[in-house]
């Protein structure tokens, strides 16, 4: 079966990519200190800076800095620099459920992301080969799952606060595109289960969420632990917020849109190479055309995933 890559026409060869961790940052007032990884291509200069948001998933390590291996490595040979924290909702952490966040940290994992921006100069002492290299300019954030939700709100979608109803804003103007993996949709389609016990969900609005953004969904995530909508409710980000917005429907993808939290992963029940191969390439190329206006990346990537020889998916775009 042909790789959707074959057709996209990506620049030049993959770069051998490095790896660190952790990179520990202080975060004052934070449970922990964060940690994350950073992975970046061995060559190049004015990279554009790459935020990774893991989910909320039963394994240990996928949840954390060390998940997520085929889209960090790949988008890193393909020319970001990719850096995961560890959230505070990790399994590799272990915290206690005293934190009125507790226990997804929705408020604490997008602050997260704007304590990176806020000390990529204490990144770059840490990271010597990346010292110089960065395109502070082009930051772009992609979550899968919980991470995906994390970076709807670093787009513009808001919250109120379950206890005095304020309006919640984690928007962060430094990011200028975001990929949505298999993301959380409205408030209004919880399950029993989520609007028991992530209620804060019932609460968004993605009406604000004006930052371009793909949002990528399977046909087959019915995800009924969170919500009696289907798998519908995974488009909801794109259908509930202005453009600019595109979004991929992949066919017969799950939750796990084929294994994109990690290699060989037993959790992932619709493990499928070709489907992550098309979500690398859509993620890489819908970035590279967001951060890079004029470059035709996003539409060889529709154009391969949308071939009528074996059509991976559909697009539509506002």
């Amino acid at each position: 079966m042909s790789q959707p890559t074959s057709a996209a026409r990506i620049p030049g060869a993959p770069t051998p990519v490095f790896s660190i961790s952790p990179v520990v940052l202080p975060a004052p007032g934070r449970a922990v200190e964060l940690q994350v990884r950073v992975s970046a291509p061995v060559t190049g200069s004015e990279l554009p800076i790459l935020l990774l948001s893991h989910g909320h998933g039963r394994s240990n390590h996928l949840s954390s800095l060390n998940g997520y291996a085929p889209l960090a490595h790949f988008l890193a040979a393909h020319g970001f620099v990719v850096i995961q924290p560890t959230h505070l909702d990790s399994k590799t952490l272990t915290l206690g459920p005293g934190d009125p966040d507790a226990p997804l940290y929705w408020r604490a994992r997008a602050v997260d992301m704007k304590r990176i921006l806020d000390q990529l100069d204490a990144i770059e002492r840490a990271v010597p080969g990346i010292a110089g290299r960065l395109d502070r300019s082009r930051v772009a954030v992609l979550g899968h799952s919980m991470g995906g939700h994390t970076a709807s709100l670093l787009l513009g979608a808001r919250h109120k606060d379950l206890q005095d109803g304020t309006e919640v804003n984690l928007s962060e103007p430094r990011i200028k595109a975001g990929v949505l993996l298999a993301a959380p949709g409205r408030g209004d389609a919880l399950s029993k289960f989520a609007a028991d016990n992530y209620a804060f969900f019932s609460t968004i609005d993605f009406s604000r969420m004006t930052t371009p953004a793909l949002v990528v969904a399977g046909d087959k995530d019915d995800s009924p632990h969170l919500t009696v909508a289907g798998a519908d409710w995974h488009a909801d980000p794109y259908f509930l917020s202005p453009g600019p917005k595109s979004l991929v429907t992949l066919f017969d993808a799950g939750h796990g849109l084929g294994g994109v939290s990690g290699y060989d992963v037993a959790e992932t029940t619709d493990e499928n190479p070709e489907r992550v191969a098309a979500v690398q390439l859509l993620s890489w190329a819908y970035l590279r055309t967001a951060l890079h206006p004029g470059d035709s990346a996003w539409q060889q990537a529709q154009d391969a995933l949308t071939d009528a020889a074996n059509p991976l998916g559909r697009v539509e775009s506002k």
